[in-house]
């Protein structure tokens, strides 16, 4: 049996910040993997310096499915944009964007996708959206809808499909900015984690059910989100501390399972667990 698993995404690059070696170490291992991409990033920024320039910000759309189209064959996984347009972070929403769609009708085309591609896994975003971006908590209430809905031939035209387990991210949390602050005092090496740790919201984190051990496949991470050379600083941010401490102190990416329906042991260290015996 091939395994299948679909990672739903707001915008291009999220994909490849959020579980992205989770996705190349099953894909490496035969797995069928799709990302699923809600937008095309069109109301994004320029966030790398060096891309700051005439010409990039007007055509940023067009530029950000190349980006995609780079970072997922550096991933070796397939990928589909669901074809809504960005929300962007000002208030009001602009008008039909992606967080101003009923979400019954925003889950359509996912409906779709999941009945075709056949995923058992699916991955997502928890509630706060990972962060508060509109289209972050947008994609996780259309995922939550389509993963309910695909498996109900009464929901949607279409033959169904019951996808067998969906998990949240766990990516960038504060465990993992500590986890790495401490690391790199302890290696008399500069951190630039505290500022973070300081201003970091009081509240609870996501409850982490599964640990999914990746560290052999952060280097294709970090080729990937370099091919979203608009979005990353390659100087800056995420980039700056030194892998081979990331590796030894924090060796895994992170999930939380929201729904199975098949059993399962908690703390797993693999998104098919339960499955692959199936």
């Amino acid at each position: 049996m091939t395994l299948r698993l679909l990672s739903v995404h707001a915008h291009p690059d999220d994909e490849s910040s959020k579980g992205a070696a989770t996705l190349a170490k099953y894909a490496a291992e035969g797995a069928d993997v799709m990302v699923a991409t809600c937008t095309g990033g069109e109301r994004g920024s320029v966030l790398n310096p060096a891309l700051d320039r005439p010409g990039v910000l007007e055509n940023l759309a067009a530029i950000r499915r190349a980006e995609m189209a780079a970072a997922r064959e550096l991933l070796g996984v397939r990928q589909r944009f669901l074809g809504f347009v960005d929300s962007g972070m000002d208030e009001p929403l602009p008008e039909g964007c992606f967080a101003a769609q009923d979400v019954a009708e925003a889950a359509r085309p996912l409906v779709a996708l999941i009945r075709e591609f056949r995923p058992h896994v699916v991955v997502t975003y928890d509630e706060s959206g990972g962060y508060p971006h509109p289209d972050h908590v947008m994609t996780h209430r259309v995922t939550v809808e389509a993963f309910d809905a695909a498996g109900d031939p009464a929901r949607y035209p279409g033959e169904p499909w019951r996808p067998l387990k969906l998990y949240y991210q766990g990516a960038l949390s504060r465990a993992w900015f500590q986890a790495l602050h401490d690391g790199l005092l302890a290696r008399g090496l500069e951190s630039g984690m505290g500022p973070i740790l300081a201003e970091w919201p009081d509240r609870p984190g996501l409850e982490i059910t599964t640990r999914v051990p990746c560290a052999e496949y952060f280097e294709v991470r970090d080729r990937a989100l370099l091919a979203h050379a608009t979005q990353i600083d390659p100087d800056a941010g995420f980039m700056r501390h030194p892998r081979d401490v990331e590796r030894e102190v924090w060796p895994v990416e992170e999930f939380h399972l929201a729904r199975s329906a098949v059993p399962v042991r908690v703390p797993e260290d693999d998104l098919f667990a339960g499955i692959r015996a199936g």
